[in-house]
């Protein structure tokens, strides 16, 4: 089977790398002719060849030929895509490679691509991975989720490389909010270390924000199992504890008091957003992520949100 991968950022410029090691892959760009002039994304990913098995287009008919589809398209755009497009993509195995929940609806990836083309086969593909590592070849191992036990055995198999290696599932619920909602406790721990409260401060707030993802999980239907895999702990682990994610450095900013680059897309921000909504909604405990979405838009500081996180009354574990 033919695989396309659609969208020339960082991540979606890696998975074509990967993937073209094993065969043809064609990669979309709307810039796509600064790639096919210097075989690199000297833009958002400098220093990483192409294969010569990676064709790069800006010719989005051709790459919807391919029997797999890539989706490597920020998530709150990602709708607007599908919709136009919806008629090429129907019939297809359309992979998710993006993580959030649309701050419209609250739904995430698979949900979105089940919406707007119900005709596809859905699936997303999540876990704890940096691009950059990726593209260099370097072990890492993320999990793939689809509709059904079938359609997950062979994109596993399909998209499965020596170094990326692949975990099935057909708990798409729990791998969307796993690698939805650690973006959000990723910005509460940059927080905390750019306002310089240290290491045993980011560890509360990776497990105690490990709770509020388990509780919004399970609100959802989700398995719990999912969560405590690569989709979930994993990248929770990655992401706050590393510079390499966009969402921490953003709450690098927040708790120094700097601006962040606003043409740097965190889809973690859209996110405590969406799921603060919901929370409310379902009364469902999660202080740390309303917390996030407070200070994001402006309507708490980050000293008084952790005074405020502090006082909450005293519980049990």
């Amino acid at each position: 089977m033919s695989i396309s991968v659609l969208g020339g950022g960082a991540f979606g410029t890696a998975l074509a790398i990967a993937l073209a090691h094993q065969g043809p892959v064609t990669l979309w760009a709307r810039d796509a002719g600064d790639m096919q002039r210097s075989r690199e994304n000297t833009k958002r990913l400098a220093g990483h060849h192409f294969p010569d098995a990676l064709t790069v287009s800006g010719d989005l008919t051709s790459a919807l030929v391919a029997d797999t589809v890539l989706l490597a398209l920020p998530l709150q755009r990602l709708r607007g895509f599908l919709e136009a497009h919806a008629d090429q993509l129907t019939g297809k195995a359309l992979v998710a490679c993006c993580k959030g929940i649309e701050l419209s609806t609250g739904q995430g990836p698979v949900q979105i691509i089940e919406s707007e083309v119900p005709g596809a086969r859905a699936a997303i593909l999540t876990g704890p991975s940096f691009a950059a590592d990726i593209a260099r070849g370097l072990p890492t191992a993320l999990t793939l989720a689809a509709q059904t036990e079938a359609l997950a055995r062979a994109l596993q198999e399909q998209l499965t490389t020596p170094t990326l290696r692949l975990y099935r599932t057909t708990d798409t619920v729990g791998a969307e909010l796993g690698g939805a909602l650690k973006n959000v406790i990723a910005i509460a721990c940059g927080t905390a270390m750019g306002a310089r409260m240290g290491e045993s401060a980011r560890a509360a707030l990776m497990t105690r924000g490990y709770a509020e993802m388990q509780r919004m999980a399970a609100h959802l239907g989700a398995n719990s199992d999912t969560l405590a895999g690569l989709s979930g702990f994993g990248d929770l682990t990655l992401t706050c504890t590393s510079e390499g994610s966009r969402n921490y450095r953003l709450g690098q900013s927040l708790g120094r008091g700097e601006v962040f680059d606003p043409n740097t897309t965190v889809e973690g921000a859209a996110t405590a957003r969406a799921v603060a909504q919901m929370a409310r909604s379902a009364r469902i405990e999660m202080p740390i992520t309303m917390a996030v979405a407070d200070v994001l838009d402006k309507t708490l500081d980050v000293e008084t949100a952790v005074q405020n996180l502090l006082t909450r009354p005293l519980k049990e574990e």
